[in-house]
């Protein structure tokens, strides 16, 4: 690792607000190691589903996060959205703001009929989106899409909707779509009273469903949850894991990308990463 990359590296650290010295060194090292992989080019995709302990959790900011980090140290990235319900018209065709967010931070190139296969306008239940706008959701569809976009990138994000359960039909969920996928599963728990007993549902949910839990990260919706710490160190014995990151509330959200800089070495590193198959 050169010089130059450690000095850059323990800046972002310092400017990430980690103070203790031994902790920004630790940092330092962990963050050359993802110039390392770039240099040496990941021989596959690492690739995770983005789920969520319910809606409006921050999956969408934990992936446009980790996607911006990683295109900032030189990887290779790509995320993808495939149900989105809830869009408004531009330049004539339907386009989902967290679809967008994930085109726009990744750079990637990718048509959006394959980034998001299935735009449904209404902001409700998939499931209810997608009778509305009489289209049926085909899951084959979104892991060919998924295989595609991969193809070439060193990290693939693949963003859920809604709950672990959040119906897509009358007969299947997200669940059977990050079952499909084959790829581990990154959960974001949304930090606000409850969460410890959402997060442990759906852990035991993402097990029950034959998926590979690989870890978690906390973001706090809830800007006046009361034992934030206390909470947190409770998910860490729940989830049997510590969290690749915690976010605090913070409406702008440009410095994610800064602040996730630490927490992609430990994405990379999750046990259970694969390439879509």
């Amino acid at each position: 690792m050169s010089f130059y990359i450690c000095v850059l590296a323990f800046t972002l650290c310092y400017a990430a607000g980690r103070r203790s010295l031994v902790s920004g060194l630790v940092t330092t090292l962990a963050i050359g190691y993802v110039f390392g992989i770039t240099r040496a080019n990941l021989p596959e995709t690492a690739s995770y589903f983005i789920a969520g302990t319910d809606t409006g959790v921050g999956k969408t900011r934990l992936t446009a996060g980790l996607l911006a980090a990683g295109r900032a140290a030189g990887l290779r990235v790509a995320g993808m959205k495939p149900v989105a319900a809830g869009a408004k018209l531009h330049d004539g065709r339907m386009i989902n703001a967290d679809a967008a967010i994930i085109a726009d931070v990744s750079g990637q190139v990718t048509p959006y009929e394959l980034l998001n296969p299935y735009c449904l306008p209404d902001p409700v239940s998939p499931h209810i989106a997608a009778q509305r706008a009489k289209r049926h959701i085909d899951i084959r569809v979104i892991v060919a899409g998924a295989r595609q976009i991969a193809a070439g990138h060193q990290l693939f994000l693949i963003e859920g909707a809604g709950g672990w359960y959040a119906p897509i039909s009358e007969r299947e969920s997200m669940a059977d779509v990050a079952r499909a996928l084959e790829v581990p599963v990154l959960l974001t728990v949304g930090l606000k009273l409850g969460c410890l007993n959402h997060a442990r549902l759906t852990l035991e949910a993402i097990r029950a469903s034959g998926c590979r839990f690989a870890g978690w990260a906390g973001s706090q919706v809830d800007p006046d949850f009361a034992a934030l710490e206390e909470n947190c160190r409770t998910l860490e014995q729940l989830l049997q894991a510590p969290p690749i990151a915690i976010l605090a509330h913070q409406p702008e959200r440009s410095a994610d990308a800064r602040l996730l800089a630490g927490a992609l070495p430990r994405l990379l590193a999750l046990k259970g990463a694969a390439a879509l198959r």
